[in-house]
C-alpha cells in the first residue's frame, strides 16, 4: 500500500533541507514551491490572471514575474494576498494532485509532497500522514534574517504572514525538531521514515 506524506513547516524552519535528505533517500518528492514558479511561468493561465489583478508593474523587463515586488505587495496586504492565493494555489492543487498521481502508477510505495501551507490551505486530503518541521521561533527570526538579508521588522512581517509553528504541531501526525544539527536532523528523519516502513 502507498503512502503519501504531507511534509510542512514554516518559513525559515529548515523544510528545504528535510526535502533535500528526503530526495537523497531515493523517495519521490513533489514541491510545491517549485511548482508554485511553474505555473505562473510567462503564458500560463495563472500568469495571465495575476498581470490582470495586479497590473503589468509586477512584470520584469523580460515579461516574467517580479517575484521580489508582488512579495512586497502581498506581505503588507492580507486582501491582495488572498487574492494571489487564489490563483496560484488551484493551480498548484490540479498540478500536484497530476504529478502524485503519476508516481503512484509508476510504482512509488512513497510520496512527498513538500506543501509549506499544507495545514492553511487544507489540503491535508492530499495526504496520508502530515511532517511537521519544527523550530523554535527565535531561532526561526535569525534563521530568516540572515538566509534573506532582511531586517527584524520585515523578517517578523514574512513570519507573521503564516501560521505559528506551535499552532501547526498539534495538527501535524509527527514532528521533526529542527533546532539542532543537521546530523541530529537526519537521525530523526531516519528514526521516523523506520518507524513509518517507509525505509
Amino acid at each position: 500500500m502507498a503512502v503519501v506524506i504531507g511534509l510542512t513547516g514554516g518559513i525559515a524552519s529548515g523544510k528545504s533541507t528535510v526535502s533535500t535528505i528526503l530526495k537523497s533517500m531515493g523517495l519521490a518528492l513533489i514541491d510545491a514551491d517549485i511548482i508554485a514558479r511553474e505555473v505562473v511561468n510567462v503564458g500560463a493561465e495563472a500568469y495571465h490572471q495575476i498581470v490582470e489583478t495586479f497590473g503589468i508593474e509586477v512584470l520584469l523587463p523580460d515579461q516574467t514575474i517580479d517575484r521580489k515586488k508582488l512579495g512586497s505587495i502581498i506581505f503588507n496586504d492580507e486582501e491582495k494576498r488572498v487574492l494571489l492565493n487564489q490563483i496560484v494555489h488551484p493551480a498548484v492543487r490540479k498540478k500536484m494532485i497530476k504529478e502524485k498521481e503519476r508516481y503512484l502508477s509508476n510504482g512509488e510505495k512513497t510520496v512527498i509532497l513538500d506543501i509549506p501551507l499544507l495545514f492553511e490551505s487544507k489540503l491535508t486530503k492530499l495526504v496520508d500522514r502530515t511532517l511537521l518541521v519544527y523550530v523554535n521561533s527565535e531561532v526561526q527570526l535569525e534563521r530568516l534574517m540572515k538566509r534573506d538579508n532582511l531586517s527584524q521588522e520585515d523578517a517578523l512581517a514574512r513570519i507573521s504572514s503564516q501560521m505559528p509553528l506551535h499552532e501547526k504541531i498539534n495538527l501535524a501526525d509527527a514532528i521533526i525538531d529542527n533546532n539542532g544539527t543537521f546530523e541530529e536532523l537526519e537521525a530523526q528523519i531516519h528514526q521516523l521514515l523506520t518507524k513509518w516502513n517507509v525505509i
